[in-house]
């Protein structure tokens, strides 16, 4: 046992290194070699080469896909090409769940991309769950410095036993580390990856105002460039890691690392830019910040600049804050996070 958890620290460690050296020569698996249908029947098309898969909606259903096996930590990434034109109520989602296995405990790490009305930006929430502590929404809600749905982006997340990061384009936008007092809301046991495209009407834009508008479907998101590095387990007794992880050992050095120092300006300047909403700062929701939060005076600052009633702690209040949207920040086109 020991000498696999040593194995398993070495397995990670390797891992943080190939991300904080933005890797791109992680191996690209074919659509059938990682992922099977999960719904949406007709509504998930693989395309010739095998490497790429359009989901749609429309008015009979959604689509998904998922991974075939289950993952206890890992680097995990897919590029994206999100729908175009009026896309309201539209959510895409690219996460990490085991919300079938364990129903009433589930964790989650998740990517959500949200429509919008025509002249509108998509937005990009992340969030995640542990031990099924959905109680507590940890919501983070950006703009995106590119237009979602000209072309691919790749969007990846890392998971290891003590930190979560999220990446745009290899860019991390934003960080979670493990803390005691999140207790078991850090996501603790192996997941599927997993790709849907669905009807979030009553949420996702504007809390419900606008909705999707089929009279513009099918509403088609595009899969390339599948990422499936982490540590499979045995989904008969998926807490019982599985020996084939050893298999998988990367070959190189052991430097365990997180966020370079280059790699944390370009996310400070990706926040500071385009961050619309975070939970640590929403006084409707949290008199007091949940325990894990690290406050940062000047994202506090601007975020209340930017809505005073969510983030200043008005009396006012506008109900569940946290499903709303909000109008996209100003962008600088002179802006560069690489």
């Amino acid at each position: 046992m020991v000498n696999y958890y040593m194995f398993f620290f070495i397995f990670l460690s390797c891992i943080l290194v190939l991300v904080s050296g933005f890797s791109r020569n992680l191996p690209i698996l074919a659509f059938d070699e990682g992922y099977s249908h999960l719904f949406g029947d007709n509504n998930l098309m693989i395309l010739k080469d095998g490497k790429s898969v359009h989901i749609s909606l429309d008015k009979r259903t959604g689509a998904g896909f998922v991974s075939q096996d289950l993952y206890f930590h890992g680097f995990f990434s897919a590029s994206i090409k999100l729908p175009a034109d009026y896309t309201a109520g539209v959510v895409v989602a690219f996460y990490m769940s085991n919300g079938d296995m364990f129903e009433k405990n589930h964790d989650e790490i998740d990517f959500e991309f949200l429509g919008n009305i025509r002249g509108k930006d998509w937005r990009i929430q992340t969030n995640i769950y542990g031990n099924g502590s959905t109680n507590v929404g940890r919501e983070e809600r950006y703009g995106l410095w590119f237009d979602p749905s000209e072309d691919f982006h790749q969007y990846s997340i890392l998971w290891t036993e003590n930190l979560i990061i999220f990446y745009v384009d290899y860019v991390p936008i934003r960080e979670i580390k493990r803390t005691k007092a999140m207790g078991g809301d850090f996501p603790s046991k192996p997941m599927s990856l997993i790709a849907t495209i669905w009807d979030g009407s009553n949420w996702a834009t504007n809390g419900g105002k606008y909705k999707v508008n089929y009279k513009y479907a099918p509403y088609i998101a595009e899969f390339s460039d599948f990422i499936l590095h982490g540590c499979a387990v045995d989904p008969i007794d998926p807490i019982e890691l599985s020996s084939k992880c050893d298999n998988t050992t990367p070959k190189t050095p052991l430097i365990p690392t997180g966020i370079s120092l280059d790699q944390r300006r370009k996310m400070e300047n990706f926040r500071k830019e385009q961050m619309q909403y975070s939970y640590c700062y929403d006084k409707t929701r949290y008199k007091v910040p949940p325990p894990e939060c690290v406050i940062d005076h000047k994202e506090a600052e601007r975020l209340r600049a930017f809505d005073p009633v969510t983030f200043g702690g008005s009396h006012h209040h506008h109900g569940k804050r946290h499903r709303r949207s909000r109008s996209k920040l100003k962008d600088d086109d002179d802006v560069s996070f690489m």
